[in-house]
């Protein structure tokens, strides 16, 4: 895959798709509109101008093979320690930047986690995240996709015992939900990071992180079936799937 580098910067694109899903079991191969769930952020990833490599990280030959099939290499599967259900997606992207330096010989300033179970990318995201992150590298290290939500965290409740009490007592009880400051949850559509900052932070959320504002109707992840027929549903509405 050609890319166009960014004033020499090199990029890879780590997704990440565990075999094993309590969820919704076998969740990123499952056919979504027409195609394997892992398919859509496939397609996406490989239309970006700006990675130089898109990497799947999986413990699974069926995932892998899906991969495949796709249009990208697999050339390993993910160990044992990295595919538990405590594995942290750094690890699985540090190993991933580990395994280009020591096998390839290949150094990456940017590192892209692209989630599978966050498929509702628009064709440019991706690159619009790169630059945004590239042009203000002066001033952050990272970039994430968030969108804003619904349930605000002043209407959120929490269970005490037999009482139901305020999720987030310091904000306002007595106010309209939309008096309070916007709040915003990160989707899995990007998560861009200097890989110098990676290491040395160790989050994609190191203390320089910017954002990008996703449309309303990206604001899915699919953890379980119901996600699932919402993300069905938006696909066919917004982009006249079937």
């Amino acid at each position: 895959m050609e890319a166009l580098m960014i004033e020499g910067k090199h990029v890879l694109a780590v997704i990440p798709a565990r075999g094993g899903s309590k969820g919704l079991p076998g969740k990123n191969i499952r056919p979504l509109c027409g195609k394997p769930l892992i398919a859509w952020t496939i397609e996406k990833a490989l239309k970006s101008r700006y990675l130089d490599k898109v990497f799947v990280s999986t413990d699974s030959v069926e995932i892998a093979a899906v991969s495949v099939a796709c249009g990208l290499s697999v050339p390993f599967l993910r160990p044992a320690e990295l595919s538990t259900d405590t594995a942290l997606t750094i690890d699985v992207v540090k190993h991933a930047l580990s395994y280009c330096l020591e096998r390839e010989g290949r150094e990456f300033d940017y590192v892209v986690l692209l989630e599978p179970t966050s498929p509702l990318r628009e064709d440019n995201d991706i690159d619009n995240m790169l630059s945004r992150l590239h042009d203000k590298s002066n001033l952050f290290d990272a970039i994430v996709s968030v969108g804003e939500v619904n349930e605000h965290p002043s209407i959120m409740k929490r269970l005490v015992d037999d009482y139901i009490q305020p999720f987030c007592p310091d904000l306002s009880q007595k106010m309209r939900r939309q008096d309070n400051a916007p709040a915003f949850f990160p989707y899995g559509v990007a998560y861009i990071v200097k890989t110098a900052a990676l290491f040395a932070e160790g989050t994609f959320y190191p203390n320089r992180c910017t954002y990008y504002c996703l449309h309303r109707y990206q604001n899915y992840e699919i953890d379980g079936i119901y996600d699932f027929l919402c993300v069905e549903n938006v696909m066919r509405y917004e982009w006249g799937l079937r």
